[in-house]
């Protein structure tokens, strides 16, 4: 499984941001498919993810201000970012879980000015 990630960029608190995930070797449809994110000195977090049946999991501190979706026809994964705040500042990574093991994309920063 290939992803590619892109979309982040530079926005001030309180904008919006789309990340978008482009996946090829798998269908999306049948993988856990996620964001997640790691900012300076932290650790990797989840951020959202999507199960095979739709059923979505956020993080607390994004619930209600991201949204996860898939375009089964695209392949792809996108998650989008209202709200932001500059707490949100990291880089982003979309992951997969298929044939039980984990796939990652490339990161892609988004930083949130105050």
């Amino acid at each position: 499984v290939q992803l590619q990630a892109s979309g982040g960029g530079l926005v001030q608190a309180g904008g919006s941001l789309r990340l978008s995930c482009a996946a090829s070797g798998s269908p999306v449809r049948g993988s856990i498919v996620g964001w997640y994110r790691q900012a300076p000195g932290k650790q990797r977090e989840l951020v959202a993810r999507m199960y095979g049946g739709g059923s979505t999991d956020y993080a607390d501190s994004v619930k209600g201000r991201f949204t996860i979706s898939r375009d089964i026809a695209k392949n792809t994964v996108d998650l989008q970012m209202s709200s932001l705040k500059p707490d949100d500042t990291a880089v982003y990574y979309c992951n997969a879980f298929k044939y039980g093991r984990d796939f990652w994309g490339q990161g892609t920063l988004v930083t949130v000015s105050s």
